[in-house]
């Protein structure tokens, strides 16, 4: 159960840092209100995660997941630029975080 938690909690953290940036510095205030209550979720189900997962593993797990996905949607959208280096790089970056789940579970 912590790992889906983990997982969704990683999901949240993409979306409050693109509400985030869609806020303006918080003057728009439905971005606003995304950020604050995602934010909230993502770091009560990272906390509740943390308690049967080791942190350096689960914390970078959760910013990884985060990251790759809010780079993912900015290319989709086309707020950044498509490459097929930050593709490749999105695909290792992901290979890590299994990685780390994988080597996680054998660990104990």
């Amino acid at each position: 159960m912590s790992w889906l938690i983990l997982i969704v909690s990683g999901i949240l953290e993409a979306v409050w840092a693109t509400a985030l940036g869609k806020s303006e510095g918080f003057t728009k205030v439905v971005p606003t209100i995304v950020f604050g209550v995602a934010l909230v979720a993502s770091m009560g189900g990272l906390a509740f995660a943390l308690r049967d997962i080791p942190t350096g593993t689960g914390y970078a797990i959760w910013v990884g997941i985060g990251a790759a996905i809010t780079v993912a949607y900015a290319m989709i959208t086309g707020t950044e630029p498509l490459s097929l280096v930050k593709v490749l790089l999105l695909v290792g970056l992901v290979g890590c975080i299994v990685g780390l789940k994988l080597v996680s579970d054998t660990a104990h």
